[in-house]
């Protein structure tokens, strides 16, 4: 058993932003566009893509040169797609005990030199924030959404059981 908490964190992460992409992906476009009911800033079709493009951006930055960064944008019918290989990827650079990926500070395109440990505290703190924002805009329409915390998570993965009498 694999006892690297910085992975099991990221294991939950890609488990949470997949279960958020399902809970959406057949939602009307009216709902997938209306407007939100608090204070965040897009619908639900638009949060769902600035994660995942997110996501892609923080990879790209932990493993390319500034010169090489994509700026893409996933289509709204590729974002299960893009956020399970973008996930997959974060997970294989945080199981590597090596950690030669967080030895050199890195070159962001806006002008700053950033350590990568605040690349990887990002990823997981944004697609959180994210996914509630989510999750709230969905009760809004009265919709079911996910139960994403740690608890749910040690159960799908049986980290979490009953103790047998």
């Amino acid at each position: 058993m694999n006892n690297n908490i910085l992975v099991k964190i990221f294991e939950h992460n890609n488990w949470a932003n997949l279960q958020t992409i399902q809970a959406c992906i057949d939602l009307s476009d009216e709902q997938l566009d209306a407007k939100p009911q608090s204070a965040t800033l897009g619908s639900i079709r638009q949060t769902l893509i600035h994660l995942v493009s997110a996501q892609q951006v923080y990879l790209s930055l932990l493993t390319l040169p500034v010169e090489k960064r994509l700026d893409a944008t996933p289509a709204f019918a590729d974002l299960q797609e893009s956020a399970r290989i973008s996930g997959e990827t974060l997970l294989v650079l945080v199981k590597d005990e090596s950690g030669n990926f967080l030895k050199e500070k890195l070159q962001t395109k806006n002008g700053y030199y950033v350590e990568p440990w605040v690349i990887i505290l990002q990823a997981i703190n944004h697609a959180t924030e994210h996914r509630e924002q989510i999750n709230n805009m969905l009760s809004a329409l009265q919709l079911p959404h996910p139960d994403l915390d740690g608890w749910t998570y040690g159960e799908a993965v049986r980290a979490l059981l009953p103790i047998s009498k």
